[in-house]
């Protein structure tokens, strides 16, 4: 069974269609993942800024991942919660929209990143830790998460206007 008739199958089961038909359940957690989203990214980008040697370089890269993953993985995890519940709420017109798409290809990629960074070069955060300016391949997983956050939030917002670019 081909994927598009899986989530075909999905938007027609009742709370698909009573989410999507909602005056105010939809709106509500579209408001919450605006929300979060400004948690998340707010944070990550403060994170990202100080592995790239730009922002807050007198602070220990190790004391502003303490203080700030906590704020970015809860909202993360909320605006997770959220846009799946969104999706939910109109699955088949979500998966053919080309932005959506590509949305969840980079936050993909954005998650492989931040997960090789784990993996890899924060293993030795002790040797960098008080640099001002981190190692090459920390300020490289910064700039890169960076720029695919900010690809995600661009196209996040062009879900609703696909109609506009390809009609």
């Amino acid at each position: 069974m081909p994927l598009l008739e899986i989530f075909e199958w999905l938007a027609a089961t009742p709370a698909s269609t009573a989410l999507r038909e909602s005056h105010y359940a939809y709106l509500a957690f579209l408001a919450t993942h605006v929300l979060t989203l400004a948690v998340f990214l707010g944070t990550a980008i403060i994170v990202d800024l100080r592995l790239l040697g730009i922002s807050m370089s007198r602070v220990p890269v190790s004391q502003v991942l303490t203080r700030l993953l906590p704020w970015t993985t809860g909202g993360f995890a909320v605006m997770a919660a959220s846009g799946v519940l969104m999706f939910y709420a109109s699955p088949a017109d979500k998966f053919v929209n080309l932005f959506f798409r590509a949305k969840m290809a980079m936050l993909g990629l954005a998650g492989l990143a931040v997960w090789l960074f784990f993996r890899t070069v924060h293993r030795s955060i002790d040797d960098w830790d008080n640099d001002p300016v981190p190692p090459r391949a920390a300020r490289l997983a910064g700039g890169l998460t960076l720029l695919l956050w900010t690809a995600i939030l661009v196209a996040g917002r062009m879900i609703p206007y696909q109609q506009y670019w390809f009609t």
